[in-house]
This record gives C-alpha cells, structure tokens and sequence, in this order.
C-alpha cells in the first residue's frame, strides 16, 4: 500500500465506513480535527509519528512550542 492510500484509508474511507460523512475531508462546514506533521507523509509515512500540531472542532489543541 502506498503512503497515500494509508492516508486516504485512515481518513477518507475510515470516516465513510463509520457512516460519518463529515469526518475524513477538510472544507467548510466540517469539524476541522487536523493533525500538522514535519515533512512530507507521502515521501515518509513514518512522519505521521511526530505530530506537530492538533485541531479539535476548530480549537487549536496542541502547537508548537
């Protein structure tokens, strides 16, 4: 599997078998949980392991220090 489609898999189709149609994709109106990670996942999925930063429901819950 390449490191996009674990990504799409973890996110996109995670949220459309859980039947929760607002999770998985970013755009207006949607919950807004994001991670931020340092470099690039789809170079290095091992990226994903050293989160940066998170949203919650559009809150900052984590940043850089």
């Amino acid at each position: 599997m390449t490191p996009a489609r674990a990504l799409q898999c973890a996110t996109i189709y995670a949220a459309e078998l859980c039947r929760t149609p607002d999770r998985g994709r970013i755009a207006v109106g949607l919950l807004a949980d994001l991670v931020a990670v340092p470099g690039n996942p789809l170079a290095d999925l091992s990226a994903t392991e050293r989160v940066d930063f998170v949203m919650k429901g559009g809150a900052i819950v984590l940043r850089p220090e």
